[in-house]
């Protein structure tokens, strides 16, 4: 029988404590996001409100969901293939989902859309913008290492195993689009579980869709909790009561090309 040598043996431990540590990473990024939507379920939904809404350019979306700590769950889209929305609306949904989830707690919802007035001179939250800055080995790695990050081929951009998917993303966006993802506890109080960021049209029409996105997850259940825009049954819609460059509650978003009114939307859970 040969003889194992003390190299061997070294190479086998290190060989067998890599595999090991790869196992865990990849189990810990399949139980990262519990209870928050599939690839396949949100692609259903983002496909759906895309049909249903119109407003905008009517074009078709990229959707990204992250969890409560900000890791990236799920990246889809609503076109045949990757190429049929703009591509660098891919980062962007990830950067609204990331947003709307940071700035976000159980008793105060924020969309993306309610910091516009707030980030610019002069506004409450101004400088917010560049905080939290997007993870460039993340979002522009190299595309052709097929490994982690954004380093695998961007055939898998939208698919299940979206070289997002896994990884803190992070970015700040302050424009519509990005909505915080509620759900009840067993006590029925809403709970903030994730942040969903859609991109691909006119800043109101993402706004617009991501409300019908989360509406057809079921994770709008935020009846009670607290927002800027004034109307209880949609604490955290957009507002559009910016006059002459000024927002008067100090949340408003600029209206867009064929923008919607958002009181047509579904009132929240």
């Amino acid at each position: 029988m040969p003889r194992t040598t003390t190299t061997e043996l070294i190479f086998a431990g290190g060989l067998a404590a890599s595999l090991a540590a790869t196992s865990a990473f990849a189990g810990d990024k399949i139980f990262k996001c519990p209870g928050l939507p599939s690839h396949a379920e949100l692609k259903a939904a983002l496909v759906a409100a895309v049909t249903e809404e119109t407003s905008g350019l009517d074009l078709d979306m990229w959707a990204t969901i992250v969890n409560r700590d900000g890791v990236v769950c799920a990246v889809a889209f609503s076109g045949a293939d990757r190429g049929a929305q703009w591509p660098g609306s891919r980062v962007i949904s990830a950067q609204k989902a990331n947003t709307a989830n940071a700035f976000s707690l159980d008793g105060l919802v924020l969309s993306t859309a309610n910091l516009f007035s707030a980030v610019q001179p002069g506004g409450s939250l101004f400088g917010l913008q560049h905080s939290n800055p997007v993870d460039p080995s993340v979002a522009y790695g190299n595309n052709n290492s097929g490994g982690g990050g954004a380093g695998g081929s961007p055939k898998r951009y939208g698919q299940p195993n979206d070289p997002l998917v896994g990884d803190f993303i992070g970015g700040i966006n302050v424009f519509g689009g990005g909505l915080g993802l509620y759900k009840r506890d067993g006590s029925g109080v809403a709970r903030i579980v994730g942040g969903l960021g859609l991109s691909g049209d006119t800043s109101c029409a993402d706004h617009m869709i991501a409300w019908r996105v989360r509406n057809k997850l079921g994770l709008d259940q935020l009846a009670g909790v607290t927002g800027v825009s004034g109307d209880p049954a949609r604490p955290d819609n957009i507002v559009f009561d910016i006059v002459n460059g000024v927002s008067a509650g100090g949340f408003g978003h600029p209206t867009c090309v064929n923008t919607a009114n958002p009181v047509t939307l579904p009132a929240v859970q």
